[in-house]
C-alpha cells in the first residue's frame, strides 16, 4: 500500500469511491511541450476571467457565449498538445515494451477528455 491506499491487479491506487489512477513514482514526466501547454492554459483562463466579468456586468448572452467558446477552445487545445505528446514519448515506449496498461490508460484519459 502506498500512503494507505489500496492497488488492484495493475498497481493502480484505488480509491474509496472506486476511482483508480496510476502513479509511476521511480520516473518523473517530462512534458516536452510545457511551455506551449502553459501558454493555452494561461489564454483559457484569461477568457474564463472575461467571462466572470462579463457576468458580473450584465453583458449580452452572446457575447458572453462567444467567450466561453473562446476558453473551450484553448482548454481543447491544450488537450491536444498533451495528447500528441504522450503518444509521440508515452505510448511509442510503452509500444517497445509491449505494456498495454498505458494505452488502457490512454484510452480512458481520453474517453473523460472527450465526455
Amino acid at each position: 500500500m502506498c500512503n494507505g491506499m489500496e492497488h488492484d491487479k495493475y498497481g493502480n491506487h484505488v480509491h474509496p469511491d472506486g476511482t483508480t489512477h496510476s502513479h509511476d513514482h521511480s520516473i518523473p514526466h517530462v512534458h516536452t511541450n510545457k511551455k506551449a501547454v502553459l501558454d493555452r492554459l494561461a489564454k483559457a483562463s484569461g477568457h474564463l476571467e472575461s467571462v466572470i466579468r462579463m457576468i458580473d456586468n450584465d453583458r449580452d448572452c452572446a457575447e458572453v457565449l462567444v467567450q466561453l467558446a473562446a476558453v473551450r477552445s484553448a482548454i481543447n487545445n491544450a488537450g491536444k498538445v498533451l495528447l500528441q505528446d504522450h503518444i509521440a514519448e508515452c505510448i511509442t515506449e510503452s509500444i517497445r515494451n509491449n505494456d498495454q496498461q498505458k494505452i488502457l490508460e490512454l484510452n480512458k484519459a481520453i474517453e473523460q477528455f472527450i465526455k
